[in-house]
């Protein structure tokens, strides 16, 4: 495991988040809620916020001040973008792979591994919305 950031984050009881890449509207607006209740809460969230519902969760709980976990699928990064920099000086931010720096592009077979890793790390799974037949719908089986 390669973390960086505040590793004992690992340790809050985190809620996995999964959405597939195409989110109905509905689900959308109740993952949003979710996002918003989870902030208010304090509840540590991790993710690979890779799809685009899991990148408006991001902003969403970046605004707050609970813990956050972040796990690509490949390698971490040389360069942690600049406004996860803040919240990584504050303790409430980590980024966490399986994978090593040598990892450097995500694959569907990553993907797949990085969720199952996410799985592991978590205390429950949260799946906003799952295409049939995808890869996160097989995460609920």
């Amino acid at each position: 495991m390669f973390t960086f950031g505040n590793i004992a984050l690992l340790n809050t009881k985190p809620i996995a988040l999964f959405c597939s890449v195409k989110c109905p509207g509905d689900k959308i607006l109740q993952t949003y809620d979710q996002c918003l209740k989870w902030r208010k809460e304090g509840q540590s969230v991790i993710s690979g916020f890779h799809s685009p519902m899991e990148k408006e969760c991001l902003r969403i709980l970046l605004k707050g001040t609970q813990p956050i976990i972040i796990s690509p699928a490949r390698g971490i990064w040389n360069r942690i973008p600049k406004e996860w920099q803040p919240h990584i000086d504050k303790g409430r931010l980590l980024v966490v792979s399986k994978f090593s720096k040598s990892v450097i592009r995500m694959t569907s077979n990553n993907a797949i591994d990085r969720n199952e890793f996410i799985i592991e790390l978590a205390s429950e799974i949260y799946v906003a919305h799952a295409i049939g037949g995808g890869k996160t719908e097989k995460l609920e089986k």
